[in-house]
Protein backbone atom coordinates (compact mmCIF):
# COMPACT_ATOMS: atom_id res chain seq x y z
CA UNK A 1 0.00 0.00 0.00
CA UNK A 2 1.31 3.45 -0.92
CA UNK A 3 1.68 6.00 1.84
CA UNK A 4 2.03 9.75 2.22
CA UNK A 5 4.10 11.69 4.70
CA UNK A 6 2.46 14.52 6.60
CA UNK A 7 3.52 17.07 9.23
CA UNK A 8 1.05 16.69 12.10
CA UNK A 9 0.10 19.01 14.95
CA UNK A 10 -0.46 16.67 17.89
CA UNK A 11 -0.59 19.25 20.70
CA UNK A 12 -0.61 23.04 20.90
CA UNK A 13 2.75 24.81 20.87
CA UNK A 14 4.56 21.49 20.35
CA UNK A 15 6.72 20.62 17.35
CA UNK A 16 4.94 19.12 14.37
CA UNK A 17 5.50 15.38 13.97
CA UNK A 18 6.32 13.77 10.63
CA UNK A 19 4.01 10.78 10.19
CA UNK A 20 2.95 8.43 7.41
CA UNK A 21 -0.63 7.68 6.40
CA UNK A 22 -2.00 5.21 3.86
CA UNK A 23 -3.26 6.61 0.59
CA UNK A 24 -6.92 5.73 -0.03
CA UNK A 25 -7.31 2.50 -1.97
CA UNK A 26 -10.21 3.96 -3.90
CA UNK A 27 -11.49 7.48 -4.59
CA UNK A 28 -15.16 8.07 -3.82
CA UNK A 29 -17.41 9.73 -6.43
CA UNK A 30 -16.84 13.48 -6.62
CA UNK A 31 -13.53 13.33 -4.72
CA UNK A 32 -9.93 13.69 -5.88
CA UNK A 33 -6.46 12.61 -4.80
CA UNK A 34 -3.96 15.42 -5.37
CA UNK A 35 -0.16 15.47 -5.17
CA UNK A 36 0.86 18.58 -3.25
CA UNK A 37 3.10 20.94 -5.22
CA UNK A 38 3.33 23.86 -2.76
CA UNK A 39 1.63 24.53 0.58
CA UNK A 40 1.63 28.00 2.11
CA UNK A 41 2.10 28.70 5.80
CA UNK A 42 -0.69 31.05 6.84
CA UNK A 43 -0.72 33.28 9.90
CA UNK A 44 -3.82 31.34 10.91
CA UNK A 45 -1.65 28.22 11.14
CA UNK A 46 0.38 30.03 13.81
CA UNK A 47 -2.83 30.89 15.69
CA UNK A 48 -3.89 27.23 15.47
CA UNK A 49 -0.48 26.12 16.73
CA UNK A 50 -0.92 28.46 19.72
CA UNK A 51 -4.36 26.99 20.43
CA UNK A 52 -6.30 30.18 19.67
CA UNK A 53 -9.08 28.26 17.92
CA UNK A 54 -10.70 25.03 19.10
CA UNK A 55 -9.76 22.38 16.54
CA UNK A 56 -9.52 18.58 16.63
CA UNK A 57 -6.12 17.08 17.28
CA UNK A 58 -4.14 15.54 15.71
CA UNK A 59 -4.48 17.62 12.56
CA UNK A 60 -2.51 18.09 9.35
CA UNK A 61 -2.25 21.86 8.96
CA UNK A 62 -2.27 23.68 5.63
CA UNK A 63 -5.19 25.34 3.86
CA UNK A 64 -3.33 27.31 1.15
CA UNK A 65 -2.29 24.64 -1.30
CA UNK A 66 -1.63 24.04 -4.99
CA UNK A 67 -1.34 20.52 -6.32
CA UNK A 68 -1.56 18.25 -9.34
CA UNK A 69 -4.47 15.85 -9.81
CA UNK A 70 -3.38 12.26 -9.29
CA UNK A 71 -6.79 10.60 -9.56
CA UNK A 72 -10.39 11.78 -9.97
CA UNK A 73 -13.45 10.08 -8.51
CA UNK A 74 -16.40 9.21 -10.73
CA UNK A 75 -18.49 12.21 -11.68
CA UNK A 76 -15.81 14.82 -11.06
CA UNK A 77 -15.24 16.04 -14.60
CA UNK A 78 -15.20 19.85 -14.33
CA UNK A 79 -13.96 22.51 -11.94
CA UNK A 80 -16.15 25.11 -10.20
CA UNK A 81 -16.12 27.34 -13.31
CA UNK A 82 -17.00 24.53 -15.71
CA UNK A 83 -13.49 23.95 -17.07
CA UNK A 84 -12.75 20.25 -17.77
CA UNK A 85 -10.53 18.40 -15.28
CA UNK A 86 -8.11 15.55 -15.88
CA UNK A 87 -5.25 13.79 -14.12
CA UNK A 88 -2.12 15.95 -14.35
CA UNK A 89 -3.98 19.26 -14.12
CA UNK A 90 -2.61 21.84 -11.69
CA UNK A 91 -5.35 23.05 -9.35
CA UNK A 92 -6.18 25.12 -6.32
CA UNK A 93 -9.36 24.91 -4.24
CA UNK A 94 -11.44 26.79 -1.70
CA UNK A 95 -10.31 25.69 1.73
CA UNK A 96 -13.76 25.08 3.20
CA UNK A 97 -16.89 23.12 2.32
CA UNK A 98 -20.37 24.30 3.29
CA UNK A 99 -23.48 22.19 3.77
CA UNK A 100 -25.71 24.46 1.60
CA UNK A 101 -28.66 23.42 3.78
CA UNK A 102 -28.40 25.17 7.15
CA UNK A 103 -29.91 28.45 8.41
CA UNK A 104 -26.89 30.53 7.33
CA UNK A 105 -26.45 28.83 3.96
CA UNK A 106 -30.07 29.06 2.89
CA UNK A 107 -31.95 31.64 4.91
CA UNK A 108 -29.66 34.54 5.78
CA UNK A 109 -27.34 34.02 3.37
CA UNK A 110 -24.05 33.99 5.26
CA UNK A 111 -22.35 30.84 3.91
CA UNK A 112 -19.02 31.50 5.62
CA UNK A 113 -20.92 31.03 8.90
CA UNK A 114 -22.32 27.66 7.79
CA UNK A 115 -23.14 25.58 10.87
CA UNK A 116 -21.48 22.50 9.34
CA UNK A 117 -18.58 24.24 7.61
CA UNK A 118 -15.36 22.22 7.46
CA UNK A 119 -11.97 23.53 6.41
CA UNK A 120 -8.92 21.68 5.12
CA UNK A 121 -5.97 21.92 7.49
CA UNK A 122 -8.22 23.00 10.35
CA UNK A 123 -11.34 20.90 10.95
CA UNK A 124 -10.27 17.30 10.40
CA UNK A 125 -8.84 14.78 12.86
CA UNK A 126 -6.16 13.12 10.76
CA UNK A 127 -6.34 9.89 12.75
CA UNK A 128 -9.64 9.26 10.95
CA UNK A 129 -9.65 8.06 7.31
CA UNK A 130 -9.08 9.42 4.72
CA UNK A 131 -6.47 11.12 6.95
CA UNK A 132 -4.93 13.42 4.32
CA UNK A 133 -7.07 16.54 4.68
CA UNK A 134 -4.37 19.19 5.11
CA UNK A 135 -1.69 20.67 2.87
CA UNK A 136 1.44 19.88 4.89
CA UNK A 137 1.73 16.49 3.21
CA UNK A 138 2.84 14.69 0.05
CA UNK A 139 -0.80 14.18 -0.93
CA UNK A 140 -4.16 15.69 -0.03
CA UNK A 141 -7.59 14.11 -0.45
CA UNK A 142 -10.26 16.53 -1.67
CA UNK A 143 -13.71 15.55 -0.45
CA UNK A 144 -16.83 15.63 -2.64
CA UNK A 145 -18.24 19.14 -2.78
CA UNK A 146 -14.86 20.88 -2.81
CA UNK A 147 -14.75 23.97 -5.05
CA UNK A 148 -11.79 23.12 -7.32
CA UNK A 149 -10.19 25.60 -9.73
CA UNK A 150 -7.92 24.69 -12.62
CA UNK A 151 -4.99 27.13 -12.61
CA UNK A 152 -4.11 28.77 -15.94
CA UNK A 153 -0.73 27.75 -17.32
CA UNK A 154 0.55 31.33 -17.31
CA UNK A 155 -0.10 31.79 -13.58
CA UNK A 156 2.86 30.64 -11.44
CA UNK A 157 2.20 28.34 -8.51
CA UNK A 158 4.12 30.78 -6.31
CA UNK A 159 1.71 33.59 -7.21
CA UNK A 160 -1.30 31.53 -6.10
CA UNK A 161 0.34 30.45 -2.85
CA UNK A 162 1.83 33.91 -2.27
CA UNK A 163 -1.66 35.37 -2.45
CA UNK A 164 -2.94 32.41 -0.43
CA UNK A 165 -6.07 32.89 1.62
CA UNK A 166 -4.98 36.50 2.27
CA UNK A 167 -6.24 37.74 -1.10
CA UNK A 168 -9.59 35.94 -0.99
CA UNK A 169 -10.08 37.06 2.61
CA UNK A 170 -9.27 40.65 1.64
CA UNK A 171 -11.66 40.57 -1.31
CA UNK A 172 -14.45 39.37 0.96
CA UNK A 173 -13.59 42.02 3.54
CA UNK A 174 -13.51 44.82 0.95
CA UNK A 175 -16.92 43.69 -0.23
CA UNK A 176 -18.33 43.93 3.29
CA UNK A 177 -16.88 47.35 4.21
CA UNK A 178 -16.77 49.03 0.79
CA UNK A 179 -13.72 50.56 -0.89
CA UNK A 180 -14.31 53.57 -3.12
CA UNK A 181 -12.33 55.51 -5.68
CA UNK A 182 -10.55 58.41 -4.03
CA UNK A 183 -10.52 56.91 -0.52
CA UNK A 184 -7.71 57.46 1.94
CA UNK A 185 -7.06 53.95 3.26
CA UNK A 186 -4.99 52.93 6.27
CA UNK A 187 -3.88 49.28 6.46
CA UNK A 188 -2.85 48.04 9.90
CA UNK A 189 -0.37 45.25 9.25
CA UNK A 190 2.18 44.49 6.54
CA UNK A 191 1.95 40.70 6.48
CA UNK A 192 0.21 38.74 3.70
CA UNK A 193 -3.29 39.96 4.63
CA UNK A 194 -2.08 43.55 4.88
CA UNK A 195 -0.31 43.37 1.51
CA UNK A 196 -3.33 41.72 -0.12
CA UNK A 197 -5.63 44.38 1.33
CA UNK A 198 -3.25 47.03 0.04
CA UNK A 199 -3.45 45.50 -3.45
CA UNK A 200 -7.25 45.41 -3.30
CA UNK A 201 -7.40 49.01 -2.08
CA UNK A 202 -5.09 50.20 -4.86
CA UNK A 203 -7.07 48.29 -7.48
CA UNK A 204 -10.28 49.84 -6.10
CA UNK A 205 -8.97 53.33 -6.78
CA UNK A 206 -7.71 54.45 -3.36
CA UNK A 207 -6.12 57.89 -3.63
CA UNK A 208 -3.79 57.47 -0.65
CA UNK A 209 -2.69 54.24 1.02
CA UNK A 210 -0.89 54.22 4.36
CA UNK A 211 0.56 51.01 5.80
CA UNK A 212 1.32 50.67 9.51
CA UNK A 213 3.50 47.65 10.15
CA UNK A 214 6.92 46.09 10.17
CA UNK A 215 9.59 44.77 10.16
CA UNK A 216 11.42 46.78 7.53
CA UNK A 217 11.60 44.00 4.90
CA UNK A 218 7.81 43.79 4.92
CA UNK A 219 7.45 47.54 4.60
CA UNK A 220 9.72 47.43 1.54
CA UNK A 221 7.31 44.92 0.03
CA UNK A 222 4.42 47.25 0.87
CA UNK A 223 6.12 49.99 -1.15
CA UNK A 224 6.59 47.46 -3.98
CA UNK A 225 2.82 46.86 -3.83
CA UNK A 226 2.16 50.58 -4.24
CA UNK A 227 1.84 51.97 -0.71
CA UNK A 228 2.15 55.75 -0.65
CA UNK A 229 3.45 55.89 2.93
CA UNK A 230 4.70 53.18 5.29
CA UNK A 231 5.10 53.74 9.03
CA UNK A 232 7.15 51.34 11.14
CA UNK A 233 5.20 50.60 14.33
CA UNK A 234 8.42 49.66 16.12
CA UNK A 235 9.81 53.14 15.62
CA UNK A 236 6.70 55.24 16.34
CA UNK A 237 4.19 55.72 19.14
CA UNK A 238 0.41 55.47 18.79
CA UNK A 239 0.15 59.26 19.00
CA UNK A 240 2.84 59.76 16.35
CA UNK A 241 1.05 57.40 13.98
CA UNK A 242 -2.26 59.18 14.58
CA UNK A 243 -0.64 62.58 13.91
CA UNK A 244 0.88 61.29 10.66
CA UNK A 245 -2.44 59.86 9.43
CA UNK A 246 -4.18 63.16 10.22
CA UNK A 247 -1.47 65.07 8.37
CA UNK A 248 -1.84 62.84 5.29
CA UNK A 249 -5.63 63.12 5.29
CA UNK A 250 -6.03 66.88 5.56
CA UNK A 251 -6.56 66.73 9.30
CA UNK A 252 -9.66 64.54 9.11
CA UNK A 253 -8.53 60.90 9.30
CA UNK A 254 -8.87 57.95 6.96
CA UNK A 255 -12.00 57.11 5.00
CA UNK A 256 -11.32 53.42 5.66
CA UNK A 257 -9.07 51.59 8.12
CA UNK A 258 -8.42 47.90 7.51
CA UNK A 259 -7.18 45.88 10.50
CA UNK A 260 -4.99 43.09 9.13
CA UNK A 261 -2.64 42.30 12.00
CA UNK A 262 -4.53 40.13 14.53
CA UNK A 263 -3.35 42.10 17.56
CA UNK A 264 -6.30 43.24 19.74
CA UNK A 265 -4.82 46.64 20.67
CA UNK A 266 -4.68 47.52 16.98
CA UNK A 267 -8.47 47.85 17.05
CA UNK A 268 -8.34 50.51 19.76
CA UNK A 269 -5.82 52.46 17.70
CA UNK A 270 -7.57 51.88 14.39
CA UNK A 271 -10.93 53.42 15.22
CA UNK A 272 -9.07 56.57 16.29
CA UNK A 273 -7.54 56.80 12.81
CA UNK A 274 -10.92 56.97 11.03
CA UNK A 275 -12.48 60.27 10.01
CA UNK A 276 -16.00 61.10 11.18
CA UNK A 277 -18.35 58.90 9.19
CA UNK A 278 -15.47 56.58 8.32
CA UNK A 279 -15.40 52.81 8.03
CA UNK A 280 -13.44 50.27 10.07
CA UNK A 281 -12.96 46.61 9.16
CA UNK A 282 -11.72 43.94 11.58
CA UNK A 283 -10.16 41.38 9.24
CA UNK A 284 -7.10 39.98 10.98
CA UNK A 285 -8.68 38.33 14.04
CA UNK A 286 -9.36 34.82 12.77
CA UNK A 287 -7.87 33.45 15.99
CA UNK A 288 -8.94 34.49 19.47
CA UNK A 289 -6.00 36.60 20.66
CA UNK A 290 -7.83 38.09 23.64
CA UNK A 291 -9.88 41.13 24.63
CA UNK A 292 -9.24 44.87 24.96
CA UNK A 293 -10.72 47.90 26.68
CA UNK A 294 -12.72 49.83 24.07
CA UNK A 295 -14.60 53.10 24.43
CA UNK A 296 -17.81 52.78 22.35
CA UNK A 297 -18.34 56.54 22.62
CA UNK A 298 -15.71 56.96 19.89
CA UNK A 299 -17.75 54.81 17.50
CA UNK A 300 -20.91 56.82 18.26
CA UNK A 301 -19.26 60.23 18.22
CA UNK A 302 -17.52 59.54 14.92
CA UNK A 303 -20.58 57.80 13.43
CA UNK A 304 -18.34 54.93 12.36
CA UNK A 305 -19.37 51.91 10.38
CA UNK A 306 -17.61 48.89 11.92
CA UNK A 307 -17.63 45.49 10.21
CA UNK A 308 -16.10 42.07 10.59
CA UNK A 309 -15.38 39.53 7.87
CA UNK A 310 -14.90 35.78 8.25
CA UNK A 311 -13.37 33.54 5.61
CA UNK A 312 -14.49 33.60 1.99
CA UNK A 313 -16.67 31.85 -0.56
CA UNK A 314 -15.73 30.01 -3.77
CA UNK A 315 -16.71 33.09 -5.78
CA UNK A 316 -13.94 34.98 -3.99
CA UNK A 317 -11.46 32.27 -5.01
CA UNK A 318 -12.53 32.75 -8.62
CA UNK A 319 -12.19 36.54 -8.23
CA UNK A 320 -8.72 36.14 -6.69
CA UNK A 321 -7.46 33.98 -9.57
CA UNK A 322 -8.84 36.52 -12.05
CA UNK A 323 -7.18 39.33 -10.07
CA UNK A 324 -3.82 37.54 -10.17
CA UNK A 325 -4.17 36.94 -13.90
CA UNK A 326 -4.57 40.63 -14.78
CA UNK A 327 -2.71 42.35 -11.93
CA UNK A 328 0.22 40.01 -11.24
CA UNK A 329 2.80 42.43 -12.66
CA UNK A 330 1.58 45.31 -10.50
CA UNK A 331 1.15 43.13 -7.42
CA UNK A 332 3.81 40.38 -7.63
CA UNK A 333 2.57 37.97 -4.99
CA UNK A 334 5.04 35.29 -6.10
CA UNK A 335 7.88 37.43 -4.75
CA UNK A 336 6.47 37.06 -1.25
CA UNK A 337 7.26 33.34 -1.19
CA UNK A 338 10.64 32.56 0.35
CA UNK A 339 12.72 29.55 -0.66
CA UNK A 340 10.36 26.65 0.16
CA UNK A 341 11.04 24.30 3.05
CA UNK A 342 10.94 20.54 2.59
CA UNK A 343 8.26 18.63 4.46
CA UNK A 344 10.70 17.36 7.09
CA UNK A 345 11.45 21.03 7.90
CA UNK A 346 7.81 21.99 8.45
CA UNK A 347 8.59 23.19 11.98
CA UNK A 348 11.13 25.65 10.62
CA UNK A 349 8.57 26.92 8.11
CA UNK A 350 6.01 27.46 10.86
CA UNK A 351 8.56 29.22 13.08
CA UNK A 352 9.62 31.49 10.20
CA UNK A 353 6.03 32.65 9.82
CA UNK A 354 5.56 33.03 13.58
CA UNK A 355 8.69 35.20 13.87
CA UNK A 356 7.90 37.31 10.75
CA UNK A 357 11.32 36.48 9.27
CA UNK A 358 9.75 35.76 5.88
CA UNK A 359 6.97 37.47 3.98
CA UNK A 360 5.51 34.08 3.11
CA UNK A 361 6.85 30.65 4.05
CA UNK A 362 5.88 27.56 2.11
CA UNK A 363 6.46 23.82 2.02
CA UNK A 364 7.37 21.94 -1.16
CA UNK A 365 7.10 18.27 -0.17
Amino acid sequence: MKTSRAAVLTQYEAPLELREFPLPQSIEPGAALVKVKLAGICGTDVHLWHGQLPIPLPVILGHETVGVIEELGDGLTHDWTGAPLAAGDRIGWSSSINCNECYYCRIKPQPTRCLKRKAYGISYDCSVAPHLLGGYADYIYLRPGTAIFKIPEELPTEAVVGAGCALVTSLHGAERIGLHMGDTVVIQGSGPVGLASLAVAKASGAATTIVLGGPSHRLKLAYRFGADVCIDVAETSVEERKAKVLELSGGFGADVVLECVGIPTAVTEGIELCRDGGRYLVLGHYGNAGTIALNPHIITRKQLTVAGSWGFEPRHTKAALDFLAWARIEFPFEYLVAEPFTLDRANEALQATASWTTAKSAIAP
